[in-house]
């Protein structure tokens, strides 16, 4: 990458002298609400930063990345579609990191580049601000790509009675059962896998789920992963329904209202997520004074 398209984006630390600057990089990344955030948590803990957009060729994350933190840049988020990009990039990783299989986070720590994922515990605090209570729950994962990878252990952690991955095709789902077999038996939960037509009608879903979590991007192309009959089985007027897409009411969220279930789409998600990122940079010690919440209802009224 150019210097010349570091500076296009700015991003050149050089620019910003006397700050520390940090991105999110990804491809498209016009449209991310990402910088917005990290300046109102700047502003609420009164802190001078700056926190740009950085767009890599799609086989070009390592360069950009490289040329970022030699120029100086101290912290990066990263999303679609560079999370494994950013963890094979990433000199340590996190425990978090190792588990989630993917990177959403660098930062500089002793002199290295740490990679972390926050996506779960982003989450997880997003769900239980609504009040959504995941012990002894029933869980409904619905996807086995990175993005559900990703959550299943901060999930898990949360000890619900019963955690279902379901997928389109089974040995996606099997092979992330498998990975998570062994955390799932720690937390006593029971983990198992399915194949998304089969849920309707299954012995797995003869009783709906109380929390159903879309963790595939089909709410971005106006699909919903799953069918009506599936709809009909999982979600009742106890059921909450979240989606992992934000910014609109996704076809899921549609299908949950209709059978009275309360819904979610995922831009709690991306505020909390990135509230550890901005910690995990700043220090712990803003933890008392930033507000993610309050970030959030800004963004839900603009």
């Amino acid at each position: 990458m150019s210097q010349h398209q570091i500076i296009e984006c700015n991003l050149d630390p050089a620019q910003f002298p006397g700050l520390d600057v940090y991105a999110v990089a990804g491809n498209p990344i016009a449209h991310s609400k990402s910088p917005t955030i990290h300046k109102r948590f700047a502003e609420q803990s009164q802190q001078a930063i700056h926190y740009g957009r950085l767009q890599p060729a799609l086989d070009d994350f390592e360069t950009a990345a490289k040329v970022f933190f030699a120029a100086g840049g101290k912290g990066m988020n990263v999303t679609v579609p560079f999370k494994l990009d950013a963890k094979a990039f990433a000199q340590e990783l996190s425990p978090r990191a190792q588990l989630a299989g993917a990177v959403n986070t660098l930062s500089i720590q002793n002199g290295k580049i740490v990679g972390d994922n926050t996506d779960g515990a982003g989450l997880v605090r997003d769900l239980l601000a609504q009040g959504i209570q995941m012990q002894g729950a029933r869980i409904l994962v619905l996807g086995a790509g990175g993005a559900a990878r990703g959550v299943l252990g901060p999930l898990l952690d949360q000890l619900p009675q019963q955690l279902v991955l379901a997928n389109r095709s089974a040995p996606k789902a099997d092979a992330l059962v498998q990975l998570f077999c062994e955390l799932a038996s720690a937390r006593q939960v029971a983990l198992q896998s399915a194949r998304l037509i089969d849920l309707a009608g299954s012995a797995i879903s003869n009783t709906p789920f109380d929390l159903v979590i879309n963790a595939t991007a089909a709410g971005l192309s106006n699909a919903s992963p799953i069918t009506d009959a599936v709809a009909n089985h999982i979600f009742s007027t106890k059921s909450f329904a979240y989606d992992m897409v934000y910014g609109q009411v996704t076809l899921l969220m549609r299908q949950a209202l209709q059978r009275g279930a309360r819904v979610s789409d995922g831009l709690g998600m991306l505020v909390e997520q990135a509230a550890d990122a901005f910690l995990i940079w700043r220090g712990s010690q803003w933890s008392e004074v930033i507000d993610p919440r309050a970030v959030l209802n800004e963004l839900r009224s603009i």
